[in-house]
């Protein structure tokens, strides 16, 4: 996975309030997204990569999985969220 440290504080440090709160549950789905967002532009060029397309499709699930609680538990960080991280629903 191409994440380095730095891009990951950066993540941190924007969603969850610093770069060690990690468990928050606005930081895991803007990792989660990036995770998506470079294993979608690697399966564009790597169709038949089936364990990377095994791969997406948990994180998917556990992202949705993520918002679903986060929208139960504050509607208005989700939407903030959703619309900062560009994400359709």
């Amino acid at each position: 996975m191409q994440l380095t440290a730095e891009r990951k504080k950066e993540i941190f440090a924007k969603f969850g309030g610093s770069e060690t709160n990690t468990g928050s549950t606005e930081a895991q789905v803007a990792m989660f997204t990036e995770r998506i967002n470079y294993i979608s532009a690697h399966l564009k060029e790597a169709r038949k990569d089936k364990s990377a397309e095994l791969s997406l499709i948990k994180l998917v699930g556990k992202r949705r999985a993520l918002l679903n609680y986060l929208a139960k538990q504050d509607i208005f960080k989700y939407r903030e969220l959703i619309k900062e991280l560009g994400l359709r629903k």
